[in-house]
């Protein structure tokens, strides 16, 4: 196997923390109406310690989703709307000067922003200029903030959802490839189907909203965590993962989809990312071994945002999950 548990798991304390998992969903569901695919792949970002971009036209609950997530988990959680005129100050903080009412000396002292939280919510993260987007780049790459020198640790376990509208781009600052690599997964939120809508509506505009209620601990979040790093996974499966995402780049590839489609393929981030989602994946289906089935289902929402489609793509409308589906048909596992 290419990792061994660093840890002695308890089969006990496995089955507690999966059935954990399970509530957790559940709890959400009592707000979420629809949206399971969404729901698994927040949870499973959760879990495998990343960073979400979530994108959907407005209205599909998006905010909803990251709040009740943070409810269930009974994590600490703030939300920032992203806007042209946001500083970054307003989001890791600023420097004021306060006096000692004894001494009558003045000193400066660090006021925390808004991303000194559990669960952040970047709001419309595209509608800020680069200079504020980049504020971001070290509280989610380092888990800390550095200001005047200073280095301040962030809460554990540290989670952003950045959310973006993918059809209103008129006065957006498109984020730069290097901030889109942090994300661990890209997730789209979709149409609710007929009855789900109905039931939404009825819901919302009858009783209305509900919490979710707090089922999981931040300890045991963390333990969870924990064992996700510790999942199973194969020598060939992990080639197979590699040579998936190397696969990606037009210079080195062989498929001929990449390399009449795709302008930049993704990097080495992208590698770690597909085996620490699949490993999350895993672990939510109830299994301690990674399969060639779990990194098929997360290639797409780990590639989507790291691949870049060229001009003759987006003439010929194909999408990135066209590619990525001949990718896959292409490669083997070795």
């Amino acid at each position: 196997m290419a990792e061994s548990n660093s840890i002695a798991w308890d089969e006990q304390e496995i089955a507690a923390l999966t059935a954990k998992v399970g509530e957790l969903k559940a709890s959400m569901a009592r707000v979420i109406i629809g949206q399971e695919d969404v729901v698994n792949l927040l949870v499973t970002c959760l879990l495998a310690g990343g960073h979400a971009l979530v994108e959907g036209v407005p209205g599909l609950g998006k905010t909803l989703l990251v709040k009740s997530l943070a409810q269930a988990t009974d994590m600490q959680f703030r939300r920032v709307q992203f806007t042209p005129d946001l500083m970054p100050s307003d989001i890791v903080g600023t420097e004021i000067l306060e006096e000692d009412q004894a001494t009558r000396q003045r000193a400066f002292r660090f006021q925390p922003g808004p991303v000194f939280t559990q669960v952040l919510l970047a709001d419309e993260i595209n509608r800020a200029p680069p200079k504020t987007q980049s504020a971001l780049l070290e509280a989610m790459q380092e888990r800390s903030v550095t200001f005047a020198g200073q280095t301040h640790k962030l809460p554990r376990p540290f989670f952003v959802l950045a959310t973006q509208n993918p059809i209103e781009q008129a006065g957006t600052y498109p984020l730069p490839e290097a901030q889109l690599d942090r994300f661990l997964l890209r997730i789209d939120v979709v149409y609710p189907t007929e009855d789900e809508e109905v039931l939404m509506v009825s819901r919302t505009t009858h009783a209305g909203l509900q919490d979710a209620e707090p089922v999981m601990d931040v300890a045991t979040l963390l333990r969870l965590q924990q064992l996700v790093r510790d999942i199973e996974i194969g020598d060939h499966l992990v080639r197979y993962a590699t040579r998936l995402v190397r696969a990606t780049r037009p210079s080195e590839t062989t498929v001929d989809a990449v390399k009449k489609h795709i302008g930049w393929g993704a990097g080495p981030r992208a590698g770690q990312a597909l085996v620490l989602a699949s490993k999350a994946r895993a672990l939510m289906q109830g299994r301690l071994a990674v399969t060639r089935d779990d990194i098929g289902a997360m290639l797409l929402p780990v590639l989507a945002h790291r691949v870049l489609r060229n001009f003759e793509a987006e003439a010929d409308g194909i999408a990135i999950a066209d590619v990525l589906q001949s990718l896959q048909r292409e490669i083997k596992v070795a």
